[in-house]
């Protein structure tokens, strides 16, 4: 066991690193194909810099997209292409949560101006609220190359409901935003974000019931080929982490192979604050023995055990207990021989607070 350097690394939005819901697979996954997909809400808006990013910055992230040759699609079009037999190409996603006014005024043109489509995931309650766009705005942005997803109609905290009713209202809320938008917009999504990047295996289920493609997280790294489509990872964009340097190393960033992460799950469990994340990861190719580590509100302690050749157990936990945060993320990244960097990030919720 060695020992592992501490580096405080920056957090953004990674979803599993393998097709399975929480069963583990020994079978090396394909990952031949990658998505980096970035998730912004709010766009030259200073007065809540948690989520927005400032319009020379946005325009520099399209810039970079550009003069590097990406090829950017909506959120639709990266899942038909990472299931599809199409060849590996440097591929980005520009998502956009919440449907905020400041987005069709100051977002919408850059991208225009450079060509490049997006997905607007929508909350339908708020449409036509203050600072929201209404559904005028909503259909002319879907007529320049805008994706319309399903965000719920009330983005609440569903995981605060109780059992009994939690699933019904998160089903039902689907349901009725689907509606509100097929008959506004004449379409109707095939995709879907997590409110908060909120989840647990039944939401999931009602998610792939309801008929979506693809759904969206908050949790932080790149989609690939043999990731769980229901939730996918992005990397938050904003004042704090939008700097056109951080954002070009999340766009080269490339998907941590993961043959199993223990618990899959993101539900903290309620016997600790201290909670255990085991990954067994392929060793080809990469250094295993300097992981960055980050863990908000603790520090970290990590550990590998080579399991064979070919394969080793990473296993995290926070050296103190982590009880004032809803949602945390453990995150680690690593470099492969030829210094490549890889990223892997798993989020907790704790819903009780």
């Amino acid at each position: 066991m060695k020992s592992i350097s501490l580096v405080v690394s920056i957090i953004f939005c990674l979803g599993c690193n393998r097709a399975g819901s929480n069963n583990s697979s020994s079978e090396e996954v394909n990952q031949s194909k990658e998505v980096v997909c970035f998730v912004y809400h709010r766009f030259g808006d200073d007065r809540f810099p948690s989520t927005n990013v400032s319009l020379n910055d946005f325009k520099a992230h399209l810039s970079y997209l550009k003069e590097n040759e990406f090829r950017v699609l909506t959120f639709d079009a990266a899942l038909d292409y990472l299931k599809s037999d199409d060849r590996a190409q440097k591929t980005a996603v520009i998502t956009i949560d919440d449907g905020y006014d400041s987005f069709y005024k100051n977002g919408l043109p850059l991208l225009e101006q450079f060509g490049f489509p997006a997905t607007l995931f929508i909350n339908t309650e708020t449409v036509g609220g203050s600072d929201y766009m209404d559904w005028e705005d909503l259909k002319d942005a879907q007529s320049r190359k805008i994706e319309i997803g399903n965000h719920t109609h009330s983005h609440a905290y569903f995981l605060n409901q109780p059992e009994s009713e939690r699933y019904e209202n998160f089903k039902s809320e689907l349901q009725l935003t689907q509606k509100l938008i097929r008959e506004n917009l004449g379409t109707t999504p095939t995709t879907f974000a997590y409110p908060y990047g909120e989840l647990d295996e039944q939401m999931k289920e009602i998610v792939k019931s309801v008929g979506f493609k693809g759904a969206a997280a908050q949790n932080s790294g790149v989609i690939h080929s043999a990731s769980d489509l229901l939730r996918c990872p992005r990397f938050p964009m904003s004042e704090f982490y939008s700097a056109p340097d951080k954002f070009e190393s999340k766009a080269n960033m490339h998907s941590l192979n993961i043959l199993e992460e223990k618990p899959y799950s993101f539900i903290k469990p309620a016997n600790t604050d201290k909670p255990k994340l085991q990954l067994i990861v392929k060793n080809a190719d990469l250094n295993l023995g300097s992981i960055n580590c980050f863990i908000q509100g603790s520090e970290c302690n990590i550990s590998r055990e080579t399991i064979d050749e070919e394969t080793s157990q990473i296993t995290i936990m926070p050296q103190s207990a982590i009880t004032d945060r809803r949602r945390f993320l453990y995150t680690i990244t690593l470099q492969d021989k030829s210094g490549q960097w890889y990223w892997f990030s798993h989020l907790w919720i704790d819903s009780s607070k």
